[in-house]
């Protein structure tokens, strides 16, 4: 990996305004850390715990326990190197050792030989591994795991190389599990091999180190997810790092020792997130404690091309940090660009990011770090995402920010129930769009109409403000002209809609016509913060009038249908082959017209 020459060339080619700034963020987290320590944490010897998993019918790969010993001593270094150059003291995760001085690994035969398992077989993986994990005195729901499965196939003769193997992870500061491969030509001592040329099943014709490259990073970067930390990219002024671990630098770790590139780094945003983690700190809390947040005084604003962002945050535990993640649409969220601040002794912050992507919708989402560990729940964390869009130009649009600002004290009155309070900020507004999402949120609907009684004088109507025949949803109850959660607008592909039908797949709503209707026009998606599939159907006295493609988190699809001479109409919102989960469809202003 980086020699210390090239650490140092790295600074110096850092800006030295930004390397002093982390380093100050690094030692203001830390004082906050330690002072909630000293009270409500104890010292605590987590450990990564290393399973090497086999199918039945196959051996453990040549060398694994060595190779194995060898490549996670290379990765807990990097991480060590990196939480030390982010300011944070030369801290890792921790390892179980035996008398030689090599990693202790926890073997494990399947019960099914090698072509019962596929990328898929995860959950049935883990499930097999324990049992010996809890034989060691292991419980993997309270410890970070990492599970190396041996279904990859490599030809040394003839230098190919495939794989069936689980390949992803997950977890938080309490516990985390990371799917990994094991192949016999994987090893630290490969990472500098410009030759020989392998044939990769999924990356084609590289060298051996690239193939080493990608997948010892590999292990690097799913770790990091298994100690919870999400994807991002680098931004411009760490280009002179590399690529960001929890970006694309799965791709790149030991390019430098190839002179291929610069090779990856730790982004001081996610060097701020492990700072907490028991595997790091080497602390853990003496009771869990539930978690707490509140943000005030919020402001979001746009400095040229840049978003600026202010506010006052306090919680339960402390709050050390906050992370901002400025995400384009689309390549899950691999694009994202990560800053971050440490609240002062008032608990003020601020931040700025101007690495946005050009002509890109995008979501802005804040991510308060808490003194244990932990993140905010998630009804907290979904109020704290906000969309905006920047144009072809790079400037930054925050209108629905803006009028999600403007709205958020009325949608807190109304969730404590509090109606005088919430007309009261009504009369107030002054941005149009607010004054017609507030006066949808506040209408009472349940005495409306249904379509075929209402008068002929009426030319238009929102179909959320007529009474249905029957009404029918997956999740939580119908609402209109609202989500059923905290949050309550309906928000979706970075927009805010006055009016819609909450439709949870599956869903059905049905509504009597009386054939006294022309048209039916509006759009479909999926509220913001879900990220299900559902399928959409409009149908006319059973007949399929329209059906929309699988609707995404990052689309919005529209309709207009011809309802002339239909007497019941019928909105259907079904799952995909992905199942129900998350599936928070919405129908979006639908609007009958004569």
């Amino acid at each position: 990996m980086k020699s210390v020459a090239q650490l140092l060339l790295i600074l110096l080619l850092c800006s030295p305004s930004v390397q002093a700034e982390n380093v100050e963020q690094a030692a203001a987290a830390g004082a906050i850390l330690e002072r909630w320590q000293q009270d409500h944490a104890e010292p605590v010897k987590r450990s990564l715990h290393i399973v090497c998993w086999t199918p039945s019918d196959r051996e453990f790969p040549a060398d694994y326990r060595e190779r194995m010993s060898r490549m996670l001593l290379h990765i807990q270094d990097f991480y060590g190197r990196e939480m030390e150059r982010n300011g944070f003291g030369r801290k890792s995760f921790n390892l179980v050792l035996d008398e030689q001085g090599q990693v202790v690994l926890h073997e494990v035969r399947g019960k099914f030989p090698m072509a019962r398992y596929q990328k898929q077989s995860g959950r049935e993986i883990r499930e097999e591994c324990l049992p010996v994990l809890r034989a060691a005195g292991i419980d993997a729901e309270r410890e970070t795991i990492a599970i190396f499965c041996n279904l990859a196939t490599w030809d040394e003769q003839k230098l190919e190389f495939v794989h069936q193997s689980p390949y992803y992870a997950g977890g938080t500061y309490r516990s985390g599990t990371a799917w990994q491969l094991d192949s016999p030509e994987l090893d630290t001592l490969n990472l500098p091999k410009k030759q020989p040329i392998m044939r990769d099943g999924e990356y084609g014709r590289i060298s051996l180190g690239k193939h080493n490259s990608i997948f010892i990073g590999g292990m690097a970067h799913e770790l990091g997810h298994a100690f919870g930390l999400p994807h991002c990219r680098e931004q411009p002024h760490e280009k002179p790092l590399g690529t960001a671990l929890m970006g694309a630098g799965n791709r790149t770790y030991g390019d430098e020792l190839r002179e291929e590139g610069k090779g990856t780094f730790l982004t001081f945003a996610h060097a701020l997130q492990l700072a907490s983690h028991p595997q790091f700190c080497e602390q853990m809390e003496t009771a869990q404690q539930q978690v707490t947040v509140t943000l005030d005084d919020l402001s979001i604003a746009a400095v040229g091309k840049a978003i600026r962002v202010e506010g006052t945050i306090s919680g339960s535990p402390p709050i050390y940090g906050v992370l901002a993640y400025f995400d384009p649409e689309g390549n899950s969220n691999y694009n994202a660009a990560v800053t971050s601040a440490v609240p002062d002794a008032n608990g003020r912050f601020e931040l700025e990011c101007s690495a946005l992507v050009p002509g890109k919708q995008a979501l802005l989402r804040l991510v308060p770090l808490h003194a244990n560990g932990a993140l905010s729940n998630r009804d907290s964390l979904s109020q704290m995402k906000f969309p905006y869009s920047v144009s072809a130009d790079g400037s930054p649009d925050l209108g629905t920010i803006e009028i999600k600002q403007v709205l958020q004290p009325l949608v807190e009155a109304l969730h404590r129930n509090d109606r005088a309070k919430a007309e009261e900020l009504a009369a107030r507004l002054q941005n149009p769009r607010a004054q017609e999402i507030a006066t949808a949120l506040m209408d009472d609907v349940s005495s409306q109409p249904t379509p075929a009684a209402c008068p002929e004088s009426e030319r238009s109507v929102s179909l959320s403000d007529l009474r249905p025949d029957s009404e029918k949803v997956g999740w939580f109850q119908p609402t209109r002209n609202r989500v059923p959660k905290r949050s309550l607008l309906l928000e979706s592909h970075g927009q805010i809609f006055a009016r819609g039908l909450y439709a949870h797949a599956p869903a059905r709503h049905v509504y009597s016509l009386g054939q006294s209707w022309q048209r039916l026009s509006g759009n479909v998606g999926l509220a913001a913060g879900h990220s299900g599939s559902v399928e959409f159907q409009v149908l006319g006295d059973g007949r399929v009038l329209w059906e929309s493609p699988v609707v995404k988190a990052d689309q919005i699809e529209m309709f207009d249908v011809s309802v002339e001479n239909v007497g019941t109409l019928e909105l259907i919102t079904s799952p995909t082959e992905d199942g129900p989960n998350s599936d928070w469809g919405l129908w979006l202003e639908p609007t009958l017209s004569r």
